[in-house]
């Protein structure tokens, strides 16, 4: 009868331990941000603690000290393609950031991935190291945020802010090099598309107008007009200079989009003539 009665009280015991956990909210909820930056992405995983009335820098997490850049496990930062931080020319794959806040500066530490144990790194020498300006903000920020901004086709900022405090730093692409390799294979048999890919990308990034001009006339001459095409050989004018010749062609690319009922384009066409004519 003994053993029958501790054999029912250990089942019971092991069903509410089996069925009767409580689910409580982490103190510090993880995040990820995904960004397209030129042709790569970057992906940032962190654990993101608030402030909840505290003093953070120089007080919570003295000045001078190795912090995580966020809460519990390793801050990880991937990147799909090649880059460059500091100086430093970092591979694809997955980073371990860490660092050292200051007063006035912080110095930043990338370390290769190799753990979640964040306190695993300080032990290792980084990869990358630099030292980045500590700005103060006017707006309290809670919750620390880890995001990308001032995206350009060859770079980006990684930006770190919390409490009053804000910091950042380049991370650099070699976009324009992979994207001039890809013209050059592709030009050798290239589409339409293909010509009018390439003339976009250079009107875009400043490059020499005449070829570009000469790649969407090859482009137009392979298909149908297309408004935005056109649209494009009529910039491609004007960035050589030829104001009439941009005007007739952006009134070409007006009407063909008057055609397709895309009134954007009707605009933006009006407002490049009207420019245009006033340097004629």
């Amino acid at each position: 009868m003994k053993k029958t009665a501790v054999i029912l009280f250990l089942m019971l015991s092991l069903t509410g331990f089996g069925f009767g956990q409580i689910t409580t909210p982490a103190a510090s909820p993880t995040g990820t941000v995904t960004q397209n930056v030129g042709l790569i992405n970057i992906e940032i995983e962190y654990s993101r603690p608030s402030v909840k009335g505290r003093k953070i820098f120089g007080d919570l997490l003295p000045y001078g000290e190795v912090w995580r850049v966020g809460a519990n496990s390793a801050t990880k930062i991937t990147f799909s393609g090649d880059v460059t931080i500091g100086g430093t020319a970092v591979k694809a794959g997955s980073y371990a950031l860490l660092a050292k806040p200051g007063m006035d500066e912080w110095q930043i530490m990338l370390y290769p991935y190799t753990t979640s144990n964040w306190m695993a790194y300080p032990e290792e020498t980084p990869l990358v190291t630099l030292t980045v300006n500590s700005e103060k903000i006017s707006t309290p920020v809670e919750t620390l945020t880890i995001g990308i901004d001032h995206i350009r086709s060859e770079s980006a900022h990684l930006v770190i802010s919390w409490e009053n405090t804000l910091v950042k730093f380049p991370v650099e692409l070699n976009t324009d090099q992979a994207v001039m390799a890809s013209i050059d294979r592709t030009m050798a048999g290239p589409s339409a598309n293909d010509y009018y890919a390439a003339a976009s990308y250079y009107f875009n990034e400043g490059k020499d107008a005449k070829q570009a001009l000469e790649w969407v006339n090859k482009c137009l001459s392979m298909g149908p007009e297309r408004y935005w095409i056109v649209r494009l050989k009529s910039q491609l004018q004007a960035e050589n200079g030829d104001f009439k010749g941009a005007i007739e062609t952006a009134k070409r690319s007006m009407a063909l989009a008057k055609e397709a009922n895309n009134q954007d384009y009707v605009r933006l066409n009006e407002k490049a003539i009207e420019m245009w004519m006033k340097k004629m």
